[in-house]
């Protein structure tokens, strides 16, 4: 018995809407996911940052709409099991209990590994999409890929200026 069904790729293009299906999958169950890590986090600037980045991703849903429709394909969410399981990673330290500041630096952990596999999968879909010809969708996928970039930063520089340190104050 299969444990999964068999995906067939016969060209780059069938790799390439695979791609952001999968990534238009990710997108949605993220604009559920931020808002909860929002409520979660005790840092204003966090929050503030979870806040922006959730009108951001409705962005990134709404520029892969308009990636499937450049390339004349019905918007379909493939099942991205990566995210799901970042997801889950990320409840589990928004649903913890302890120091609010070590909980902190937890959400932000499981943040910036949603960041990270983001800014993989939108690197890959935009190399596909130049190796294509597809330069609008390329551009798209870039100015992503440029938030993406830019909200992991944001996420670092507030676990290194203030978050990090609470977290190392909390029962010493």
């Amino acid at each position: 018995m299969a444990l999964f069904n068999a995906t067939e790729f016969n060209s780059l293009r069938d790799l390439f809407i695979n791609q952001i299906e999968d990534l238009y999958d990710a997108e949605t169950r993220l604009t559920k996911a931020l808002p909860k890590m929002a409520e979660a986090a005790h840092s204003s600037p966090l929050r503030q940052a979870f806040e922006s980045h959730l009108a951001e991703t409705e962005g990134h849903v709404s520029r892969l709409q308009t990636i499937f429709r450049g390339i004349n394909v019905e918007p379909k969410r493939e099942t991205c099991e990566a995210m799901k399981g970042l997801i889950s990673e990320g409840e589990e330290m928004v649903n913890a209990k302890g120091d609010s500041g070590v909980k902190d630096a937890a959400i932000i952990a499981a943040a910036q590994r949603i960041e990270h596999y983001e800014m993989s999968g939108y690197g890959t879909a935009r190399s596909f999409a130049q190796q294509l010809g597809l330069k609008e969708a390329a551009n798209l996928l870039q100015q992503t890929l440029n938030e993406e970039t830019a909200a992991d930063k944001k996420l670092n520089m507030i676990a290194e200026s203030s978050v990090n340190q609470m977290a190392a104050a909390a029962n010493r």
